[in-house]
C-alpha cells in the first residue's frame, strides 16, 4: 500500500514535473511571442517618430527658406524704393539747373536784343535826322 502510494506520488511529482516544463516552454513562447510584438512596435514608433522628424525639418527648412524669400524680396523693394527717390531727386535737380541755365540763356537774349534794338532805334534815329537835314 505503501509503495502504491509512493508510485502515485512519483506519477504526480512526473506528471507536476511535465506540467511545469510545459508550461514554462509555453511561457518561454509567449514571452518571446511578446518580445517581438514590441519590438515590431518600437521599430514602427521608431519610423513614425523618425518620419515625423523629417517632415518637422523639412517644414522648418521651408518656412525658413519662405522667410529668407520675403526677407530678400522686402530688401529688394527697399532697394528699389531708395533707387527711385535717388533719380526722382537726381530728375529734379538736373531740371532746375536746366531751368536756370535756360533762364539766363533767356537773359542773355533778351539783353542782346534789348543791345540791337537800342543800337537799331539809333540807327533809325540818325538816319530820321540826316533825312531831316537833307530835307
Amino acid at each position: 500500500h505503501e509503495r502504491e502510494h509512493d508510485r502515485k506520488i512519483s506519477e504526480l511529482a512526473a506528471k507536476h514535473r511535465e506540467e511545469m516544463e510545459k508550461l514554462r516552454a509555453e511561457l518561454k513562447e509567449e514571452q518571446r511571442h511578446l518580445l517581438d510584438e514590441v519590438r515590431q512596435q518600437m521599430a514602427a514608433t521608431h519610423r513614425a517618430e523618425h518620419e515625423q522628424a523629417q517632415l518637422q525639418s523639412q517644414t522648418l527648412h521651408s518656412l525658413e527658406l519662405e522667410a529668407l524669400r520675403l526677407t530678400l524680396n522686402n530688401m529688394h523693394t527697399s532697394q528699389l524704393e531708395l533707387t527711385q527717390s535717388n533719380l526722382r531727386k537726381e530728375k529734379e535737380t538736373a531740371l532746375m539747373e536746366l531751368r536756370e541755365i535756360l533762364n539766363d540763356k533767356r537773359a542773355q537774349e533778351v539783353a542782346i536784343l534789348q543791345s540791337c534794338h537800342q543800337l537799331e532805334r539809333e540807327k533809325i534815329k540818325e538816319q530820321c535826322l540826316k533825312e531831316k537835314e537833307d530835307l
